[in-house]
């Protein structure tokens, strides 16, 4: 029985730590700061806007996001829906910017200890 709690509070205790990276990253968003989303890029980050593709290396893709907030400045990010399965999560939201509201999906996937970004996808 012991064992079973305390399997029990590790688990609730690295979920809560999962949680905290998740919001980081979305705060990092509404913020509007490039190099602030960039400290959870991964080695590798694929990133869409409405209809072009790529895949970017971290530095690459911290350019790439500081252009478009700069051209889109962010006025507000709103969570519509989050999930989370064997280590990967997402998020779906609303990023309005003076330019518009892009639909946004967030990626993120465990590796380690960190929780990384691998796609962001923005569509008008």
């Amino acid at each position: 029985m012991k064992k079973y709690l305390l399997s029990f509070f590790i688990l609730i205790i690295a979920s809560s730590f999962i949680s905290v990276s998740f919001s980081q990253i979305v705060n990092a968003i509404k913020s509007g700061k490039s190099e602030e989303v960039a400290k959870y890029f991964d080695n590798n980050v694929e990133i869409t806007f409405t209809t072009k593709t790529s895949s970017y290396s971290k530095s690459q893709a911290a350019l790439v996001l500081h252009e478009f907030f700069e051209n889109n400045p962010v006025k507000s990010f709103q969570v519509l829906h989050q999930s989370e399965n064997d280590g990967s999560q997402y998020c779906i939201g609303n990023l309005s910017t003076t330019n518009g509201v892009f639909r946004t999906t967030i990626f993120i996937k465990q590796k380690g200890d960190k929780q990384l970004v691998q796609e962001l996808r923005f569509e008008k």
